[in-house]
């Protein structure tokens, strides 16, 4: 029976391209190999894409090297030396803007580092034109429009592996001389010809939306008459053949929302006979999660398989991405009457408490259809960040039937410990994906069930999806009409126009210390060694938190208690012990608003009671941030309501908790740096107070415009 083809230009993928080769790239040392061969025959233009990247990451290790090969090794230097050989070569890296909670695992300050701009023709971008929230997650190489790479694999760090995945590989190692404790497996796709050039388009596109410059293509300057940059070394494994590319692009400015991977893997699992292989660094997205149920629920419906890791990487991922992918877990397992589900994860022997962080985006349905890139299977890779994956389906060719079932037999073989031809074999003998991977399972390296390890408790501690892991941007303007009572954006502004006049008058008194003889009439080391004398006492922070809990039942402000914390204790004590302070407070007024009923607390919040029940009723984790961060109503009331509602308590903690830290952060700088002026209140230190007020100005000045024209862009019609 014939099959109806899965790519859809316009509805799945953004364009069917003929590529003339593709291969398939298993694990970071095959990538960067064959990533550096290509660059090295560039003429004319090399364009990376990247989530991340490391100018300090090595490209080709152990008996990868050529002696012959005289090029640095280190990423940085040998891009330098690149555009250094190639007089008309221009080389530009567009990275992902990313935001400071990823900081301690990146290169620090990448656009001032001699790496990324020591030459003219290398061009550093970081890329911000995305929602708050989102990412550019892109993972594109694209050399002269003539060879390009997408898939799961970025050039930095911890990335680069062999198939092998040794527990004691000393090869892989980074920059500090250690081996890299966790194997890492991933995949890139690598093709040639006009599927190249179209990406190159793509990834023009994004580079002009990211920085405003248009870039010309290569092509149009004679690239094409130069030599084949595609590796010598790697075999094509697929020829002549027509591929989809498909996008996730969230809705942000005049770019509208593009959800053509998800679209794509939904029509995939639809369109499946006999069996689905997945390998998924994360599994949340819930429309992928319902296809397959529907698929398991189905009579004679395809077999599913799955690998992931063992657990994410890092404390909180693991808290929250691991409990979301087992709620999904449960609902496949509940629908699957006919045990045609199986997950597995990877098992290397020897790594002790580490396990193979599977970071692979890759989908085969049958041995019909094949996708690699780098969109995740959770929600924000579904709507909210930018990704790019490859389809290539057989549409009756055999040639390309035998690619994609020897691609996967190549991975099972892989994970199992074995050559991909046991795998062949062992398929042709079970004519079952799952009693095959079954028969040829054992000890040491192999695959081994997925154990489900989220207890009741702590899959009762984290939030719906929708607040870990979104399929769409926050809008701000609908997030604040949903979650602040209209009653309140008012008194909302008067509250901000106060915090500004408040910050005004401290740099207006700053100035006066300096300029004035106020200074003179005040003991200031006195009172500093006043305060140092009170922070170093056994019973201070028990007084502080006292004090907060106190405060909180009377309404006094908590930003001042805040300042007050940081002058005595020091910006990082006392931003610890405003954070205690605060939430006691909290959970203090919390439970007297509990006790207390709605009849008692209405007196006290009014009207501001029935608004923001209803929306904690409805949505009580996300309302708790918004209105910590936007300030509605004095610190307490909101405590009082919040116990009288139906919103649980440890959600109204941990709402409270994110949605403080912000507010936290901005007084404790600001609080610190007025300190150093005051101690030493010459001009350098005063210009720098000014400094951080016109930073914290400027950007509530930035963040009011931009309201001010998401709001104006609502209104004007289409025709504007």
């Amino acid at each position: 029976m014939s099959r109806t083809p899965v790519l859809k230009p316009g509805a799945n993928c953004w364009r069917v391209e003929h590529a003339d080769r593709v291969a398939f790239l298993v694990d970071g040392a095959d990538y960067f190999h064959a990533f550096r061969e290509a660059v090295k025959q560039a003429r004319r233009s090399v364009l990376i894409m990247a989530w991340d990247i490391d100018s300090r990451v090595k490209l080709v290790r152990g008996q990868q090297r050529d002696p012959a090969d005289d090029l640095p090794e280190t990423l940085g230097n040998f891009l330098n030396a690149m555009v250094r050989r190639r007089k008309q070569l221009n080389i530009y890296v567009l990275d992902w803007d990313f935001i400071m909670l990823f900081a301690p695992d990146r290169e620090w300050l990448p656009l001032y580092k001699r790496e990324w701009n020591g030459h003219r023709r290398l061009h550093f971008a970081l890329d911000d034109m995305h929602p708050t929230g989102a990412c550019h997650h892109q993972k594109i190489v694209v050399v002269d429009d003539r060879v390009a790479f997408v898939g799961g694999l970025d050039l930095t760090l911890g990335r680069w592996d062999t198939p092998e995945h040794r527990s004691d590989d000393s090869i892989r190692r980074e920059l500090d001389g250690e081996p890299v404790p966790q194997p890492y497996h991933d995949v890139q796709i690598m093709v040639s010809g006009p599927a190249a050039t179209a990406l190159g388009d793509l990834a023009r596109e994004r580079w002009f939306r990211a920085t405003g410059r248009r870039l010309e293509a290569p092509w149009a300057q004679g690239a094409q008459d130069g030599p084949d940059p595609w590796p010598a070394h790697v075999r094509p494994e697929i020829e002549n053949v027509e591929l989809g590319i498909s996008r996730t692009e969230p809705e942000y400015g005049k770019q509208a929302e593009v959800r053509e991977v998800e679209q794509l893997l939904l029509d995939s699992i639809a369109s499946a006979r006999e069996s689905i292989y997945i390998e998924a660094q994360y599994f949340s997205a819930h429309k992928v999660g319902e296809a397959l149920r529907k698929r398991l629920q189905q009579e004679k419906g395809p077999e599913v398989v799955v690998l992931l890791p063992e657990y994410t990487v890092g404390w909180l991922s693991q808290k929250t991405m691991d409990v979301l992918r087992e709620r999904v877990f449960r609902q496949l397992m509940n629908a699957d009457r006919e045990r045609r589900l199986r997950l597995y994860e990877p098992c290397v022997p020897g790594l002790g408490d580490e396990c193979v962080n599977v970071h692979s985006k890759i989908t085969i349905i049958d041995d019909e259809l094949v996708r690699v890139g780098s969109a995740n299977l959770n929600n924000r890779s579904m709507g909210l960040d930018t990704e790019c994956d490859i389809a290539i389906e057989a549409n009756g060719r055999e040639d390309v039937r035998h690619a994609i079932a020897t691609f996967r037999n190549r991975l099972l073989g892989e994970h199992l410990g074995m050559e991909p031809a046991r795998i062949e074999k062992a398929l042709a003998r079970e004519g079952s994906l799952i009693r095959a991977i079954e028969s040829l399972r054992g000890p040491g390296r192999s695959m081994r069930p997925l154990a489900l390890q989220v207890t009741a408790d702590v899959d009762a501690l984290v939030p719906d999806e929708e607040i870990v892991d979104p399929a769409r941007p926050f809008e701000t303007n609908e997030l604040v009409k949903e979650f602040v009572p209209e009653a309140e954006q008012e008194p909302t502004r008067r509250h901000l126009y106060m915090i500004g006049s408040i910050l005004a008058a401290i740099v207006a008194l700053a100035a006066a210390w300096h300029w004035s003889p106020l200074r003179e009439l005040v003991d200031v080391p006195m009172l500093v060694s006043a305060a140092n004398e009170f922070g170093r006492h056994p019973a201070a922070s028990l007084l502080v938190l006292g004090v907060f809990v106190a405060a909180g039942l009377i309404s006094f402000p908590l930003s001042v208690l805040i300042i007050v914390c940081v002058l005595v204790f020091g910006p990082w004590q006392g931003f610890l012990y405003a954070l205690a302070g605060a939430l006691l407070s909290a959970a203090c007024s919390y439970t007297l608003g509990h006790l207390l009923g709605h009849r008692a607390v209405r007196r006290v919040a009014g009207r501001k009671l029935r608004e923001l029940d209803k929306r904690l009723a409805r949505r009580g984790l996300l309302t708790i941030i918004i209105v910590r961060i936007v300030p509605v109503a004095p610190f307490s009331v909101i405590n009082l309501v919040a116990g009288t509602s139906r919103i649980r308590f440890r959600d109204f903690m941990l709402g409270s908790t994110i949605g403080l830290l912000p507010g936290l952060i901005v007084i404790s700088v600001f609080t610190d740096q007025l300190t150093a002026t005051i101690r030493k209140s010459d001009l350098p230190t005063f210009a720098i107070l000014a400094v951080v007020l016109a930073i914290l100005v400027a950007g509530a000045w930035r963040f009011w415009q931009w309201k001010e024209k998401k709001r104006d862009s609502v209104l004007r019609t289409p025709s504007d």
